[in-house]
């Protein structure tokens, strides 16, 4: 019962990562797709309990978008007590105010304390209740700390799967070293000062060649415009010498048409 291709090659990371348990989810559609959100965070431990359908599910693989090594290895389980026996921690998602006195968490604080806990060496689940309404008392009982989204209070209506997405999302970002915020320049490079500066200097010789720089005691002001306009951010070398060769063909066509000089 797996992908056309047996699906991507999914494993499970070094150490101890976090278990997502399902509690009595309904559709097997939701499964897989939890699955897929798993993958995209790099979470690879499934555990369901008391799927309304049986397990497995045909509809499962299907909609699990190629991460079908963690439907293959999750694994199916009669009360929540028994999915969380071998954990240290247990985690469970809560998305209306309830009355229980537990610590509560983000998102994100609970992927810091899901690093933290398994960089540890210990074991630690996260509980996820059926589509419809969620987790009980009963199943919170099994909890030490509470998961809740800030989300917008007047619509706080989360899918099975996106529920699990954010969660695998703030999981992958702790630890990963992407930078926030750089300029993607591909084959090329930043332009340096020089470079930039022999780039201006061509075109205000040809802005002064052109006649448009002739009122002389507007011809400062304009310059600098011009070069704060350029200097304001990151120009690469390529969309210079694209630069250059725009000013160029300006240049000749200003020439050709018998515009000295």
């Amino acid at each position: 019962m797996t992908g056309r291709d047996a699906g991507a090659p999914l494993e499970p990371p070094p150490g101890e990562s976090p278990v997502i348990v399902l509690v009595r989810p309904q559709l097997a559609e939701n499964i897989g797709a939890v699955a897929r959100a798993m993958a995209n965070g790099g979470l690879f431990h499934l555990r369901l309990v008391a799927p309304r359908d049986g397990w497995p599910q045909d509809r499962a693989w299907r909609t699990a978008s190629g991460a079908d090594r963690i439907l293959e290895a999750a694994t199916e389980h009669a009360t929540v007590a028994e999915a969380v026996a071998d954990c240290h921690r247990v985690l469970a998602t809560c998305p209306r105010p309830r009355h229980i006195i537990k610590p509560m968490r983000t998102a994100r604080a609970a992927a810091e304390d899901l690093r933290q806990i398994n960089g540890r060496g210990l074991r630690a689940a996260v509980l996820f209740g059926p589509e419809r309404a969620g987790l009980d008392n009963d199943d919170m009982a099994c909890a030490d700390t509470l998961v809740r989204y800030p989300l917008n209070p007047a619509f706080m209506s989360l899918n099975l799967a996106q529920a699990v997405m954010v969660l695998a999302y703030e999981w992958w970002v702790a630890a990963d070293g992407t930078e926030p915020r750089h300029l993607m320049t591909n084959e090329t490079h930043v332009a340096t000062k020089g470079e930039l500066e022999n780039f201006l200097t061509h075109l205000v010789a040809e802005l002064d060649a052109s006649g448009f720089l002739d009122n002389l005691p507007k011809r400062p002001g304009m310059v600098r415009n011009i070069r704060h306009l350029f200097q304001r951010g990151e120009v690469t070398e390529q969309e210079l010498r694209t630069l250059h060769g725009v000013v160029r063909e300006l240049a000749r066509g200003r020439r050709e048409n018998g515009r000295a000089p």
